[in-house]
């Protein structure tokens, strides 16, 4: 029983985490420059796993009672994809993004720490996906199989993100062409941007 639910959870936990995001596209292009991967695959998955374990311990039925607290997600949200869309487009347009490995990790930390936690935090669905829907999905499974279910899609989290950051330098050699890069910041600002107006023209409920 404890470990069936520990799977379902995994299943679950993973069939959120791995659909197309801003934050995924992030944590690739992190990946791909080498540039501090190790911190934000631990922001990724650690923000995970909190938001995980609250919705596991009922708090997620506390989001649907703030649905003012959601909007204001939904509007900084949309905002933060707008800005970050632009600037990717602006790189794109430029070939000023394939940036060599031993230059991305001259970057500030902080501002990849502050970026990782807007894409994070800032986007209402990941309350919704983790804290409500994981949650809730929790108690079809009595006592300690719950926290199993809970556990499974954790380890779902961290298996994702450090695949994700740490197994993207493999790209690396199909990234060494300045074109490549261009393709793929003109990618994720037609990415983030058509985020950005979902969340303005679909209201959350």
């Amino acid at each position: 029983m404890l470990l069936s639910a520990a799977a379902a959870g995994f299943i679950t936990g993973a069939g959120l985490i791995i659909a197309i995001g801003a934050q995924n596209a992030f944590v690739l292009r992190q990946g791909l420059q080498r540039s501090h991967v190790g911190l934000v695959v631990a922001v990724c998955a650690l923000s995970d796993i909190a938001l995980i374990l609250c919705g596991v311990a009922g708090v997620g039925a506390l989001v649907l009672k703030w649905p003012q607290l959601m909007q204001v997600l939904r509007f900084g949200g949309a905002a933060f994809l707008a800005w970050y869309g632009l600037l990717a487009a602006q790189r794109a347009w430029r070939g000023a993004g394939a940036l060599a490995p031993e230059q991305g990790n001259e970057k500030n930390w902080r501002h990849v720490l502050l970026a990782c936690l807007a894409f994070t935090f800032l986007n209402p669905h990941v309350y919704l996906d983790t804290m409500v829907l994981v949650g809730s999905l929790s108690t079809r499974y009595p006592g300690m199989a719950q926290w199993m279910f809970g556990l499974g899609a954790c380890i779902a989290s961290i298996a994702w993100f450090s695949s994700l950051g740490f197994g993207a330098r493999l790209l690396q050699p199909t990234f060494r062409n300045p074109k490549a890069w261009r393709v793929l910041d003109g990618g994720i600002a037609v990415f983030m941007l058509t985020l950005c107006l979902m969340l303005l023209l679909n209201p959350l409920h």
